[in-house]
């Protein structure tokens, strides 16, 4: 039987669950590291971190489960009409099922309902994920691969057509 994977908006309850995975991801990649949201005090309280105007979080579950989840916040001197797709992290069990793109597409489809119409997002692209990247541009369409550096920061301003770029190596 096919587990369905609902996505939601952030509820107050949900902020141990998302802490626990955000910090699970960063200290699977090996970037839990001081600078970093694995010590940021907003890890622990996303829910009110999104209750700033123009923002939003969406929650992944599965079976009642929380195994996700995605924001839009305005970050601070970006452009006009522009925002960031910010802490997108799923639970290494919920990987490869589709949640990752489910929460990036629920996401995008947000900024465009709400004004937005550009999106940035800056990720570290890590050696031990670039097969996955790989895997999303190919299978899914949603990530435009290009040949870059495996490890750094990317930050592009997009257009929003559902698609997230991120640079990563051969």
């Amino acid at each position: 039987m096919e587990e369905v994977i609902t996505i939601r908006p952030i509820e107050p309850q949900d902020n141990a669950a998302l802490a626990e995975i955000i910090r699970a991801g960063l200290t699977e990649f090996g970037a839990n590291k001081p600078g970093t949201v694995y010590f940021d005090p907003t890890t622990d309280a996303l829910f009110e971190l999104f209750q700033t105007p123009r923002s939003y979080y969406f929650v992944a579950t599965q079976n009642n489960r929380i195994v996700g989840g995605c924001g839009i916040f305005p970050t601070a001197n970006l452009p006009e009409g522009t925002c960031e797709l910010v802490k997108l992290y799923v639970n290494k069990d919920a990987r490869g099922t589709g949640t990752g793109k489910k929460l990036m597409e629920k996401s995008m489809e947000w900024t465009k309902e709400n004004g937005y119409n550009q999106v940035v997002n800056q990720l570290q692209i890590l050696l031990h994920n670039h097969l996955e990247c790989r895997r999303l541009s190919l299978q899914d369409n949603l990530v435009d691969n290009r040949q870059g550096s495996h490890q750094g920061s990317l930050s592009r301003h997009l257009p929003l057509n559902h698609r997230v770029h991120i640079v990563t190596g051969k």
